[in-house]
């Protein structure tokens, strides 16, 4: 049997971690050819017949060689800063990688105007010449969206002014979160590792750590509603001088998704919320509870006998994979043979888990803390859809590989439920069978109900910052008032400091990071219900959905590969009944 490591290789990347000669060499070469792409573009002449397009295939050519060099960088900077947050020269880097971020937005900030000045009948004939075609979904975007904008000299010195600005507010937390330290049973953990103890089927132990992490968040809330309070008036400021009163126009249009469909989505979950209350409601009778507080939604039923290791999850996800598409499972073998993956339980790692792209050298790596449980091995098989996701969009322009994170989700969510189901069809007896099932269930309910929180906080949090700071104990109502509401009102203690202990709200590069998920969710559910009608027929069918992530919007995706209309109802409730078919056969086991 294959023994995987659970630490990845940086080294096959650039030699030397965050000291690297190599990497040094490599940043060179990036800002020489952010340089070569800035001539190129400032040279630039719209021009006047559709002929004329060597100007702007050569600004194409050199922007997608651009673009990769500075995902490359950026991917290993992540990688550096997660896995040992006391890097110091990590960090560093990471400041760099802002201001080369910069750099590249003004550039395609005047890239952008230039398109803008081409006459619509000359841009329509360029975009059916064959060196443009396969961009015109991407560069007719970008086109679009400049309109909505400011000049571009206003909008460069926003670029420059957010490196230490509205950057510098997301990286101080994640320096802040790093020094955190929690002292638990005599051992000194990270919040990463004391989070992952809620898993506990022990619920004093629960309540023990949940109380720790309530202490030390709220102990450094206070710089939590500094850099929450400051980015997001950043964002704030940005839209007003531009002219855009809706805060979801940003990561909508992220997104590729419509108002309406998000509506639709949202809607639609709210009337089968009452299914979710009564799961809640019967989980507490199981767990000797008249109702269940935040610490006990995640709670295992009994013990299903099947925590894994390393070797033995990674074991367990290649086989289940294979069942569904040969081609997903290959790579995945070759992912753990590589080491593209870093799982050790250790101290000095940042919490969470992600997957991030290496465009230049054409690989992926996969970062989380791994102590198996089941729940540990569906965040790795999420992970690994993601990465699958990548792999196989690398045989397209690097313009074409911008998907967004709502349909990154649905091949990561597509992936899970795989191993997920595969968990429940394999217990070994109903005890073990409800215990899974249930942990299945838990999916639904963090879509549906903890999302669900999270962006009724954030949509409310923004219309409240627009008046002006918004105090730490007004956050924590409002965080506490949105989990009242997402979760039917069936819990009795709730998360008041969630809004600070949440990544999520303190990321820069996507606003509104949180909707995303749960659409991923519930479109993934179209997509397993086709794999299961297809069979290994499915797997070609679904690396096309996948390759067209880039190039559609969501509703054109849904059409094309699902033939559904993501704006009506019928498609969500279709998805949320496969979710129900779970709970009705949870109660009933149950009863």
């Amino acid at each position: 049997m294959t023994v995987y490591k659970p630490t990845w290789d940086l080294d096959t990347i650039f030699k030397g971690g965050s000291r690297s000669e190599e990497l040094k060499g490599y940043i060179e070469e990036t800002e020489t050819l952010l340089s070569e792409l800035e001539k190129l573009v400032y040279q630039f002449l719209p021009p006047k017949n559709p002929e004329q397009t060597d100007q702007l295939t050569s600004i194409i050519d050199k922007l997608q060689v651009t673009s990769k060099h500075l995902g490359e960088f950026g991917a290993f900077v992540s990688c550096l800063t997660a896995q040992n947050v006391d890097d110091k020269a990590a960090g560093s880097l990471v400041t760099k990688r802002s201001e080369l971020d910069a750099w590249f937005r003004n550039v395609m900030t005047e890239f952008d105007q230039k398109l803008v000045q081409i006459d619509a009948h000359v841009w329509g004939s360029m975009l059916k010449i064959p060196s443009l075609a396969e961009l015109a979904f991407v560069l007719e975007e970008r086109r679009q969206q400049v309109k909505d904008k400011l000049d571009a000299t206003q909008e460069s010195l926003m670029n420059d002014l957010s490196v230490d600005g509205y950057h510098a507010w997301g990286q101080m937390y994640d320096t802040i979160v790093g020094k955190m330290k929690i002292e638990l049973d005599g051992e000194t953990l990270s919040v990463g590792q004391a989070a992952n103890k809620l898993d506990s089927s022990d619920r004093d132990q629960r309540k023990k750590v949940f109380d720790e992490l309530q202490g030390i968040w709220t102990e450094q809330s206070d710089l939590f509603t500094e850099t929450l309070n400051h980015l997001s008036g950043f964002r704030l400021q940005t839209y007003k001088h531009r002219g855009w009163d809706d805060v979801l126009k940003e990561p909508l249009e992220y997104n590729r998704m419509s108002e309406k469909t998000l509506t639709t989505m949202w809607e639609t979950i709210s009337k089968y919320k009452e299914h979710y209350k009564e799961f809640l409601q019967r989980k507490a009778q199981l767990l000797g509870q008249e109702k269940l507080s935040m610490y006990d939604v995640g709670a295992p039923l009994g013990d299903s006998n099947q925590n894994m290791n390393y070797n033995e999850g990674a074991q367990f996800i290649i086989e289940q994979f294979e069942k569904f598409s040969p081609k997903l499972a290959e790579f995945t073998s070759m992912a753990f043979d590589k080491q593209w993956i870093e799982a050790e339980d250790r101290p000095g790692k940042r919490p969470g888990g992600f997957c991030t792209s290496f465009p230049d050298s054409e690989q992926t790596r996969i970062f989380m803390t791994y102590s198996g449980s089941l729940s540990n091995v569906a965040t790795l098989a999420h992970e690994l859809g993601h990465a699958y996701h990548q792999h196989v969009m690398n045989e397209l322009p690097i313009m074409n590989q911008g998907y967004a994170m709502n349909v990154a989700e649905t091949a990561s969510t597509f992936a899970e439920m795989i191993v997920a189901d595969a968990a429940v069809k394999n217990a070994g007896n109903e005890d073990e069978k409800i215990a899974l099932l249930e942990d299945k269930i838990q999916r639904s309910v963090a879509f549906f109900m903890n999302i669900h929180s999270r962006f009724l906080f954030e949509t409310r949090f923004y219309e409240e910052r627009k008046q002006g700071t918004v105090s730490t104990e007004r956050l924590n109502e409002l965080m506490v008032e949105a989990q009242k509401e997402a979760y039917a009102d069936s819990l009795d203690e709730y998360d008041p400091t969630f809004w600070a202990s949440k990544l999520h709200f303190h990321i820069t590069d996507v606003p509104f990071y949180n909707f995303p998920y749960t659409f991923g969710y519930l479109f993934s559910l179209g997509v397993y219900a086709k794999a299961i009608e297809g069979g290994r027929d499915f797997e070609d069918q679904y690396i096309a959905l996948l390759q067209d992530t880039g190039r559609m919007t969501v509703e054109e995706l849904a059409h094309k590969h699902l033939d559904v209309n993501l704006e009506k109802p019928d498609f969500w409730e279709h998805a949320l009944e496969l979710c129900r078919a779970d709970v009705e056969e949870f109660l009933k086991l149950t009863s």
